[in-house]
């Protein structure tokens, strides 16, 4: 197979095969957040570095790949990680700097073409058939990209250049760190029938297990099973997804905007918790959140769910939809709290909780309707204001009563 990879920044390169039917590229940054924190600790560069809490419990947002040798990956539990890899150096998160780099680097993909579709902050398809003759082919432009990001921001990135979503995104990752691999359209099934059955899109450790059970561990494996077998074995829907991929086909667009289909925001505890009123402070604090989001993006939303991942490690999510959609923290609230209630895990320790609004659509195409009797209560005017304050005055300026006496609690501890 001619394919090749191509490391490093340099002049537009030979690509060792034919990318004139491949337009979409997945552009993924390497250790994002990590690569951002390097920046001003250039003394850690080539030593294992974890991005999270250091105290806390909660996940691990980015690895350096020397802390990925040893094991440690995103999402991973902090203390998980800690005992693979104790000597790593352990770095709090700087939302607000990974913020500002994103932003950046996805203007920098604005400027190649307007069909960008971000999938996370350090990730993003882009189709760039529109832009071959101001540009150059696909993996000129591509090299362009990685030019520029490493220029502008010091960090790199990698890119996978296909003829579909699908198979960009199997090809960025085959080439990190710091990579790009076109994958030619007429080579695609020889790139992928090797791969582990796992790099499918849509399976999971459960599908895998089942996969393997029937002695498939391979996509090409896959690729010689009828559909219908797989559709009576995982279901008609998983079963024909997991035939097309199995082939290569992937007809979905890039598409320059995607609506925010939730909002949410999660707590990990940091010592399990079994007491209602503190968990009760904690589905507040993440409802003010999630509503201040919605306000701020301009959404509404209809259905609240709840997260409860008890201390074992087991988790139950809970949701119900409203009469009316709304973006008032206290609303959210009430039905987080009764849906808390309802999950019977009042006396259970608890390790994380979280609020999410769903069925989101723009705040000014709902209106609300007030029943008969029914009086406005205010909440909306004054968590507007709310926002306003903390705008001006930082995100601790104004908080609920409740929140405020945790605080002060917290202080005399």
């Amino acid at each position: 197979m001619s394919r090749k990879q191509i490391t490093g920044i340099g002049p537009a390169p030979e690509t060792g095969g034919d990318d004139s039917g491949c337009p979409i590229l997945h552009v993924d940054m390497d250790a994002f957040f990590a690569s951002v924190e390097l920046l001003e600790r250039p003394e850690l560069r080539g030593r294992p570095v974890i991005v999270g809490s250091p105290a806390g419990r909660g996940v691990v947002l980015s690895a350096t790949y020397e802390a990925r040798a040893q094991g440690v990956h995103s999402a991973m539990p902090m203390s998980r990680a800690r005992r693979l890899c104790p000597q790593a150096t352990i770095i709090p998160p700087s939302h607000g700097k990974y913020t500002e780099v994103s932003k950046g680097v996805m203007e920098i993909f604005h400027s190649i073409t307007p069909l960008v579709e971000p999938i996370a902050s350090d990730e993003a398809f882009l189709d760039v058939a529109g832009a071959r003759r101001r540009l150059g082919s696909p993996a000129e432009i591509a090299a362009m990209i990685r030019s520029e990001v490493l220029e502008r921001y010091g960090i790199t990135c990698s890119v996978g250049i296909a003829s579909s979503k699908f198979i960009a995104k199997l090809a960025s990752k085959q080439c990190k760190p710091d990579g790009m691999l076109v994958v030619p359209a007429e080579e695609v099934v020889a790139f992928l029938h090797p791969l582990p059955v796992s790099a499918l899109w849509g399976v999971g450790e459960r599908t895998e297990q089942s996969l393997v059970r029937l002695g498939i561990r391979t996509v090409g494996d896959l690729a010689r099973v009828p559909p219908s077998t797989l559709q009576r074995e995982l279901g008609q829907a998983a079963g024909g997804h997991l035939a097309a991929l199995a082939w290569g086909r992937d007809e979905r667009p890039v598409t320059a905007h995607v609506p925010d289909k939730s909002i949410g925001n999660e707590e990990t505890f940091a010592a399990d918790v079994d007491d209602p009123e503190t968990i009760k402070r904690e589905l507040l604090r993440l409802s003010e959140r999630v509503a201040a989001r919605m306000r701020k993006g301009g959404h509404v939303g209809r259905t609240v769910s709840v997260k409860l991942r008890r201390a074992d490690f087991s988790t139950i999510t809970r949701s119900r939809t409203l009469r009316e959609p709304t973006d008032v923290a206290q609303e959210i609230y009430a039905t987080a709290c009764e849906l808390f209630q309802a999950a019977g895990l009042e006396r259970v320790r608890l390790r994380l909780v979280g609020v999410r609004m769903e069925g989101l659509r723009p705040a000014d195409s709902a209106s609300r309707q007030l029943s008969l009797g029914e009086r406005e209560t205010g909440w909306r005017e004054a968590e507007q204001a709310m926002d306003k304050a903390v705008q001006r005055f930082g995100p601790d300026a104004v908080l609920p009563a409740s929140l405020v006496r945790a605080r002060l609690d917290e202080m005399e501890a």
